[in-house]
């Protein structure tokens, strides 16, 4: 028997019976079919029941099998495999290709998907041309959004959507090139000539070498360095229904070009409150400036006076598994890289929060974007960049999310109500008369 909610419509006493859907966690939220609210009405000619949801905080807008998020037990899971694991045991490309194919590739299939990424690091000529059209002080983040959009002019059958082989090449394309477009914006931000793919190197190594490389002839990365990125990518590959991902699948909607829908995905992420949050925190430490003024600030922000960056999680009310694997990594790094206060203030920052009772009541542990921002300094790259860090490895999880809801028969383009607070028929009164 299929399990059903009822209504009771107070202002017609009618009774409505309305299925409950679940997915793989009963426990972890059912759903109801928003249509079957439609059958709710005061009258015949009654529209039906919507539901309003500023934010679509309380609304499944699909079924997906990429990611699973327990906030509560702060639980991040790529196709049923920990983030812990995953973070510890394989590389991006791997995580990428699980991603987006659903299972772990066997050596033959990574090898191929390798190869099928490495051999399309390179973009066209022409498009360093538009870069060069960019001031020299133009946001990375800008230059990286517009290049996107801009690569679906240099591959118009990417329209073709629907052919499976069409949706792969895109997505070796789009995989292979947007380290290549983030390394071109970041060395137009410095005046520096841009430097070629090298396909020699791994993933993370290449993305380094067109970054940071010089007057050598090769560029050789650090080869702690180089996994650190690569479990940063890792981590940042996917996190369901946030922000980026629910424009990625609105615009994809459309059938719009998997070009014009990562644009709009990443544009998403360029946003303050999606992608800059690690800057925020970046911020705060400096403003902090030494651990004696620790519990001081704690005060202030116990008061009011601001919020705690780095803390707390729309998802998470625990602590963000993330935020654990970089903790545990920062200081790796920092054996590279020399020393760095902000870290030491970081670290007594949060064990004072997490032993603080405020803190602790309010579910405000640690996030990724605690972390990230102190490892993404001390390997060198500016604020500007963060936002397009985080997207370069996020680009595969967009594309699952993506061709996912191409796959389900159920999605429809975006189309979502609205609660009409205008006004009535208004009489027009000509402009003479006014």
């Amino acid at each position: 028997m299929t399990d059903t909610l009822t209504i009771i419509d107070n202002r017609t006493e009618k009774r409505y019976e309305l299925p409950i859907m679940y997915g793989t966690y009963p426990e972890y939220g059912a759903a109801i079919p928003a249509k079957e609210l439609r059958k709710v009405k005061a009258s015949d000619t009654d529209f039906g029941m919507l539901c309003y949801d500023p934010g679509f905080t309380n609304t499944a807008s699909c079924k997906s099998s990429v990611t699973f998020i327990d906030g509560e037990k702060g639980i991040l899971r790529y196709r049923g495999y920990t983030i812990e694991q995953l973070a510890e045991n394989s590389n991006y490309l791997e995580v990428a290709y699980l991603s987006l194919f659903g299972d772990l590739p066997t050596k033959e299939e990574l090898d191929r998907w390798v190869y099928e990424v490495t051999h399309h690091t390179f973009v066209h000529e022409n498009l360093k041309q538009l870069m060069a059209a960019f001031r020299h002080d133009a946001h990375p983040m800008g230059m990286f959004v517009s290049s996107l959009a801009a690569l679906s002019t240099f591959y118009p059958e990417a329209r073709n959507i629907e052919d499976p082989e069409v949706r792969l090449k895109q997505i070796h394309r789009l995989v292979a090139k947007v380290g290549t477009i983030a390394a071109f914006a970041y060395r137009h931000s410095r005046g520096l000539p841009y430097v070629y793919p090298d396909n020699d190197l791994s993933y993370t190594g290449n993305f380094l070498n067109m970054m940071y490389k010089t007057t050598e002839l090769k560029y050789e990365p650090n080869p702690i360095l180089e996994k650190v990125l690569d479990v940063l990518f890792i981590l940042h590959v996917d996190h369901e229904q946030n922000c980026s991902a629910n424009a990625m699948r609105a615009v994809g909607s459309s059938h719009s070009d998997p070009y014009c829908s990562l644009s709009a995905a990443a544009a998403a992420l360029y946003g303050p409150l999606h992608g800059g949050a690690n800057e925020m925190v970046l911020r705060m430490l400096r403003e902090i400036g030494h651990v004696d003024e620790i519990p001081d600030y704690i005060q202030r922000v116990k008061a009011g006076d601001f919020r705690l960056m780095g803390f707390g999680h729309r998802v998470y009310k625990n602590y963000d598994p993330r935020a654990r694997i970089l903790r545990e990594l920062a200081p790796e790094v920092f054996k590279v890289t020399g020393t760095n206060p902000m870290l030491d203030i970081a670290i007594e920052l949060e064990r004072i929060a997490l032993e603080d009772e405020y803190f602790v009541k309010r579910n405000l542990y640690p996030n990724v974007d605690f972390y990230s921002g102190i490892i993404y300094q001390a390997l060198g790259f500016p604020v500007a960049m963060f936002p397009v860090l985080f997207a370069i490895p996020r680009t595969a999880g967009w594309l699952a999310q993506w061709n996912e809801m191409l796959m389900d028969g159920d999605q429809r383009i975006a189309r979502p109500r609205q609660v009409f607070e205008g006004y009535d028929l208004r009489e027009y009164t000509p402009l003479a008369g006014r």
